[in-house]
């Protein structure tokens, strides 16, 4: 029986990965959440060291997926000491107790370790972030080098998928606001979205695929180590994101591109990341954002009409 712990199973990537999962025949699921407990998930608070210490020593898994972190840029810059407990040392506390069963583990990372200014970014490239919450998740990739050496960070870009609120996503967080454009006076309708940073929307039910992908490996004693990423492959703005969302709940939004940053966290412009190493393995899987979007609206269909 392969057994595999996923740190997070209640957040946006952490269902995806924890229902891909749920389809392996002969692997045990162990999954933790923290604000959103449930009946079949064990409840960890991941910035408790002794607490993680006890899991792992309890549970023994063969491998552990780390989906939780702190993830909003907004309130890293306001506190870094929250993103460093989530970020950080709670993935130094995760590595180090695996490290005594010899338990491979995949550590979430974001393509906001890098700039911007040079894509598309190869996983050996120099990171270079430019805010606190590309900062925590560089540190985060660090304490996992340096706490165990059956350890893989997987990089990841802007998420999306299935919710349990709209603003779960930045992605379908613009979904108010374009509905709201839709339904207001002329005169004050435009709703203004940013045409300037370049993003990759990726679907976290690909990313669940990869990450069973690579577990496989590791269950067969072929474990990808080191740095590893992974992105869907279509580049848009939020302006160009919102317009794909309007025509999919087939609404007339009137939206207005801004074509200068304006958010008060700097973010970088283009972080493409190269996927290169885990096509090379025959690892991977990509849905068309269109085609995404809408199985997203399926599930959590807008009630705004």
């Amino acid at each position: 029986m392969y057994k595999v712990a996923v740190i997070g199973a209640s957040g946006l990537l952490g269902r995806a990965i924890a229902n891909e999962l749920a389809q392996q025949r002969g692997w045990q699921r162990v999954l933790t959440t923290f604000s959103r407990p449930e009946s079949q998930s064990v409840t960890l608070d991941i910035r408790d060291a002794a607490a993680v210490t006890r899991f792992v020593d309890r549970e023994r898994p063969d491998a552990i997926v780390i989906a939780a972190a702190e993830r909003r840029p907004d309130v890293c810059e306001h506190d870094p000491a929250l993103a460093r407990a989530l970020n950080v040392d709670a993935v130094r506390a995760i590595a180090s107790a695996a490290r005594r069963y010899g338990a491979w583990v995949l550590s979430i990372s974001t393509d906001y370790v890098f700039d911007g200014t040079q894509p598309p970014y190869r996983h050996g490239a120099a990171p270079s972030p430019i805010n606190a919450y590309g900062r925590s998740k560089l540190e985060g990739e660090r304490a996992l080098a340096e706490s165990t050496d059956m350890g893989c960070v997987l990089r990841l870009p802007l998420l999306f998928g299935p919710i349990v609120d709209w603003g779960e996503s930045a992605v379908t967080s613009l979904v108010p606001a374009i509905a709201a454009s839709a339904r207001t006076k002329p005169e004050a309708r435009a709703a203004v979205m940013d045409a300037w940073a370049i993003r990759y929307p990726t679907y976290t039910p690909d990313v669940a695929v990869v990450v069973r992908q690579l577990l496989e490996r590791h269950a067969r004693g072929e474990a990808v180590c080191g740095t590893a990423q992974w992105s869907g492959d279509e580049p848009m703005t939020k302006y160009v994101i919102a317009q794909r969302l309007a025509s999919a709940l087939h609404v007339d939004a009137q939206l207005t591109p801004q074509h200068t940053p304006t958010d008060a966290t700097p973010r970088p412009h283009n972080c493409h990341l190269d996927s290169a190493r885990l096509e090379a393995l025959g690892i991977g899987r990509r849905t068309p954002f269109d085609t995404a979007i809408r199985e997203v609206l399926a599930k959590f269909p807008w009630r705004g009409k």
